[in-house]
């Protein structure tokens, strides 16, 4: 007999937005579970070196709100994956604190909570380091190290579904997971639910990014996913995006190294045998689905440390004559400012330039060889202090506003700038220090579980 369960995911990161319309829609088809991912690496080290939130409270509270309300309405529970954008300690109580909030001024007090927690002690993966349990997740990654180690504000790990399914077992309304592998927190509720784990990873995958999956494509709305005993189901709560068999399977290849193979916490996926079938004009139906359970099981580790201090400035080209030769005259401008302050190692610090309207985003990769009669000249200095990339960026700014290059008419104006003061001093820059693998015999005892409620 086949049976099915529906799971409302209503968009791509938490605090990016719904549609009311598209998300009430989707409660009024009684899912069994709302789902959400908060957060990525794709913002770069910066959130979970900095222990900051990846989108606004105020973002994070306005679609936090109507999903406590939508799940307490229908009495499901509401799963929260990499709470906070990078799922540290810091951005689960961040999440936890805007919870608290909203369950005070709504009354909500009987709501039972669950966290899953996805910090990793660095003593434990120092002890791992030494039994050989940790490889590099990639060619560029260097091996891991105690001083790396030393310097990084913390690490995490992307759980899999089996501590989701540990926390779904306490009947907890909402779940608020640290760290997770994307389609994990979706997988999570199917396979807990008793539905095939390939099918549930799947659907998770398209799941996680909302409306993504579309056309329109977006991660700012609805989706719904309809799990069956062989199958999937997909289609959008909002009736002015559709679901077709393109727009699904290509997002089944969204963000992956590999056509068809997806390697995640002790699985690896093959989409190989998929099928993809349109049922309606919004509707897509997808089977042949695999899955294999890796030996060992690995999960990803992810930490950042601070590595300088960044200052930019943004200012505007016009004049054709500099345009034509601008990555001379900022080669010669940033040999003069070199010069004044010979005094200072130069690994110290570094000056770049990014031209966006000649090479700007493909660098030496791009192919198309026209040039924009005005230029948006970004030029910034990485140094190891805040002041010393703010001198620096000065004498750079000063230099190439008067610097006088062959041809020009004017004694100034080089440089157009949008806005006063011009100099931006952006802060601490920060790099993925750990980006690694370790191997684990429990994919759960790292990730444990706690029962809280918000106190009056």
């Amino acid at each position: 007999m086949d049976k099915s369960i529906k799971i409302l995911s209503p968009c791509g990161i938490l605090g990016y937005g719904f549609p009311t319309n598209s998300f009430e829609r989707g409660i009024e088809m009684k899912p069994d579970a709302i789902i959400v991912d908060a957060g990525s690496t794709d913002a770069g080290p910066h959130k979970l070196g900095a222990n900051v939130a990846i989108v606004s409270k105020t973002a994070c509270k306005k679609d936090l709100k109507r999903l406590i309300i939508g799940a307490n309405k229908l009495n499901i529970p509401l799963i929260i994956g990499s709470s906070g954008g990078s799922g540290a300690k810091a951005h689960v109580n961040w999440t936890l604190n805007i919870i608290d909030e909203i369950i005070r001024e709504n009354n909500l007090f009987h709501i039972k909570q669950a966290v899953v927690w996805a910090d990793i002690d660095k003593e434990l993966i120092i002890n791992e380091i030494n039994n050989d349990e940790i490889e590099p997740l990639g060619e560029n990654v260097p091996s891991l190290t105690k001083e790396i180690l030393d310097n990084t504000t913390g690490v995490v790990a992307q759980m899999g579904v089996e501590p989701i399914i540990e926390a779904l077992k306490t009947d907890a309304q909402i779940i608020v997971c640290g760290r997770a592998y994307d389609p994990a927190i979706f997988a999570a509720f199917g396979i807990y639910k008793g539905f095939d784990s390939a099918l549930s990873y799947h659907l998770g995958k398209i799941l996680e990014c909302g409306a993504l999956c579309c056309d329109p494509g977006t991660t700012k709305d609805c989706m719904m996913g309809e799990l069956h005993n062989s199958y999937f189901d997909v289609f959008s709560t909002n009736e002015n995006r559709k679901c077709s068999t393109t727009s699904v399977a290509a997002h089944t290849f969204y963000e992956k190294d590999h056509p068809y193979l997806l390697h995640g916490p002790g699985i690896i996926q093959d989409l190989s045998m998929c099928e993809f079938t349109q049922i309606d004009d919004n509707t897509v139906r997808v089977s042949g689905s695999k899955l294999e359970n890796t030996n060992p099981y690995m999960i990803k580790l992810e930490g950042a440390r601070k590595v300088a201090y960044r200052t930019f400035v943004i200012a505007g080209v016009r004049d054709p004559l500099l345009i034509e030769k601008i990555e001379e005259v900022e080669e010669l401008v940033k040999e003069s400012v070199v010069t004044q302050y010979s005094e200072i190692d130069k690994s110290k610090y570094k000056i770049g330039f990014y031209n966006y309207g000649k090479n700007g985003v493909m660098g030496d990769l791009e192919t198309n060889t026209s040039i924009s009669h005005e230029l948006g000249i970004l030029f910034e200095v990485v140094a190891n202090t805040q002041e010393l990339a703010s001198a620096i960026c000065a004498s750079l700014r000063s230099t190439f506003m008067h610097y006088g290059y062959e041809g020009r008419k004017s004694t100034a104006g080089n440089l157009a700038f949008p806005f006063a003061p011009s100099d931006v001093e952006f802060g601490a820059v920060y790099e993925f220090s750990v980006y690694h693998l370790m191997k684990v015999n429990d994919p759960s005892i790292l990730f444990p579980v706690e029962i809280r409620s918000t106190k009056k």
